[in-house]
């Protein structure tokens, strides 16, 4: 039985601009997400540096303007040091975050080549789990002085003579965690962070640094965490990080398809946080979020890193994903765009075979998964203002997280062109839903596209890559500013308005 719902699109209700930021990746050493997922020498498309080009067309394709390196739970027993000059000389290291044996062949300014290739910036994060304030500076001083000093001059003697000025800085990962290597509490972590940020700012006042929050909402300091951390760092970091993964191997549809109420739930209980700190602190400043890490994960199934075997890049968390997190991974895009004004940073986690949008085999084929196409076309078309879009519809019961809205939607609108794009989500996984869009006067559709499928356990392969990809979609109507759209259960739309000519 179909449903009905509706909403409004108005330019004057404005959010904030898009920004480019929100559309980032994440690439760790972890499992094959470097080696023979973006770093393959002897790969026949791998070009002099050993960068899969394969790889490197879909990464463009894919929209991504910012990349996280180098971790994640690896950066927090890591030795930047490792993984700079002749590749003949740098030693093998046990990664005891995922129990890897690192080579370390590819290393910082192998990413940043990489990076200029692939026109993303940079986002690089610090070891402050087994490391401490000494050597974050001399990593910055060796990425980001031009030359005259020790670290500068050991770079360019590395053949890179221009400094990499990398603006963006993790001060660590995830060190609320007791997995993590070093980790520690709000107080310890707090003061750590503080003294960083106050040496690299001292280094360059302009650098942007974000501040570790909580690893995911479960957690039970979360909130807490936050608060410790930023009464001790709030004058000194730009970003407060959040980090969520979703996972659908319970067999609770409902409640996964709308995992983006929890991610906004997260975003808002955080920023609230972070406000209540700036209040009490009498700062005028405010903090911005740097999501991070997300995505759509199957954890039940990964026995944590104990149940690995030591190896040299495995096969790890390689999660094949069907129609419906296609979704899902829409539907947290849209979360991420509707608050627009506080999230500044986000990052999907990871690029490349490891729970990634991009899949590859050694020296074989690199496909698109199916979360590859939601990320992808709003990379693409979210531009301009962010706008506040409320639609009336009906709820949808979940296990998790009560009634939820079945419909989630947001829109950007370009201003120069006057051109609104609507993206929209139908969490009822049981029933279509007739949307009706009011619209400003003169817009007309131009492009619909939808992301649904009969068998919602769909998959790509690297037999069959294109078995699930967005597809015109039907039953779109025109009535003066009414526009009349069907959408699918458990989809996920696009649909641009232009102005008539």
């Amino acid at each position: 039985m179909a449903t009905s719902a509706r909403l409004t699109l108005d330019p004057s209700f404005r959010i904030a601009p898009v920004e480019p930021r929100l559309f980032g990746s994440f690439v760790e050493h972890m499992g094959r997400c470097v080696y023979t997922g973006v770093f393959e020498p002897g790969h026949p498309l791998a070009d002099a540096d050993g960068f899969r080009t394969d790889v490197l067309e879909l990464t463009r394709e894919l929209g991504v303007t910012l990349v996280r390196y180098p971790g994640g739970n690896f950066v927090s027993n890591y030795r930047w040091e490792d993984g700079v000059g002749p590749v003949e000389d740098r030693p093998a290291r046990l990664d005891l975050a995922w129990r890897s044996l690192e080579g370390n062949a590819f290393g910082l300014n192998e990413f940043m080549a990489w990076a200029a290739k692939a026109g993303v910036e940079p986002m690089m994060a610090l070891n402050l789990g087994t490391r401490g304030v000494a050597e974050a500076l001399e990593l910055v001083e060796y990425a980001n002085y031009p030359g005259g000093t020790r670290l500068s001059d050991l770079r360019r003697s590395h053949g890179v003579d221009k400094p990499h000025d990398v603006r963006l800085w993790c001060l660590g990962n995830e060190l609320d965690g007791p997995w993590q290597m070093g980790h520690k509490t709000a107080r310890e972590y707090g003061r750590l962070a503080a003294e960083t940020a106050r040496a690299l700012k001292r280094f360059d006042r302009d650098l942007s640094l974000v501040a570790c929050g909580s690893s995911n909402s479960g957690m039970p300091t979360f909130g807490s965490w936050e608060a410790e951390v930023l009464e001790a760092t709030y004058e000194m970091v730009d970003y407060i990080s959040l980090h969520a993964y979703y996972d659908p191997s319970d067999g609770d549809a409902d409640s996964f398809l709308a995992s983006g109420a929890d991610m906004d739930h997260m975003i808002r209980s955080i920023a609230a946080t972070a406000d209540h700190v700036g209040a009490k602190l009498r700062s005028r400043r405010q903090i911005k979020l740097s999501f991070d890490e997300w995505n759509v994960w199957y954890q039940s199934r990964f026995h944590g890193e104990s149940s690995l075997e030591w190896a040299e890049h495995p096969r790890l968390i390689e999660d094949d994903y069907d129609v419906t997190d296609a979704v899902v991974v829409g539907s947290l895009l849209i979360t991420l765009l509707r608050n627009a004004d506080r999230v500044g940073v986000a990052c999907q986690a990871q690029l490349a075979n490891v729970i990634a949008p991009i899949r590859t085999e050694p020296g074989g084929p690199a496909w698109r998964q199916t979360v590859f196409h939601p990320f992808a076309l709003t990379a693409r078309h979210a531009r301009g203002e962010v706008l506040r879009v409320e639609p009336e519809c009906p709820t949808v019961s979940t296990a998790r997280y009560g009634e939820t809205p079945a419909i989630w939607a947001t829109a950007t609108h370009r201003e120069a062109t006057g051109e609104i794009t609507l993206f929209v989500v139908n969490r009822d996984r049981r029933n279509p839903c007739a949307l009706d869009v009011t619209l400003p006067a003169g817009l007309a559709p131009v492009e619909h596209l939808e992301l649904a499928d009969e068998d919602p356990s769909a998959t790509n392969t690297a037999a069959d890559p294109d078995r699930v990809v967005p597809r015109p979609g039907t039953g779109l109507r025109l009535d003066g500013r009414r526009a009349t759209l069907t959408l699918p259960p458990a989809s996920w739309s696009i649909v641009r308005f232009a102005p008539q000519e």
